[in-house]
């Protein structure tokens, strides 16, 4: 019985919540758009400035920038006629730092809290 109640007090992740989650998820698991956001919260650039930063072809880093502007992580303003690109989603940091901060525990062979 005691089981049983704890189940019953589990929620469940909505579904349609849970299946737009994945998908940026999977926006973030490109390391060139993850990149590109960790670079973009630090200042407005251009593709210009984001092909020399990167080392990439212009076509590669539009197409990038095209996806990150889909899910609303990144956002433009047109200055003459280049568009600076900015972080649009200031929150999406906690995810990157969070995740940062974790990969830097796994590779340093440490565990939570230490």
């Amino acid at each position: 019985m005691f089981w049983r109640l704890v189940l019953d007090n589990v929620k469940l992740i909505n579904q349609d919540l849970l299946v737009e989650s994945q998908k940026i998820m999977k926006v973030l698991n490109n390391p060139t758009r993850f990149q590109m956001l960790n670079v973009l919260e630090q200042q407005e650039m251009s593709v210009t400035d984001l092909v020399e930063l990167l080392g990439m072809e212009q076509s590669a880093v539009s197409h990038q920038l095209a996806m990150l502007r889909e899910y609303q992580l990144v956002s433009t303003n047109r200055i003459g006629k280049s568009n600076y690109y900015k972080l649009n989603d200031p929150h999406i940091l906690d995810v990157i730092n969070e995740t940062l901060e974790h990969a830097d525990h796994v590779m340093r062979g440490k565990k939570h809290g230490e």
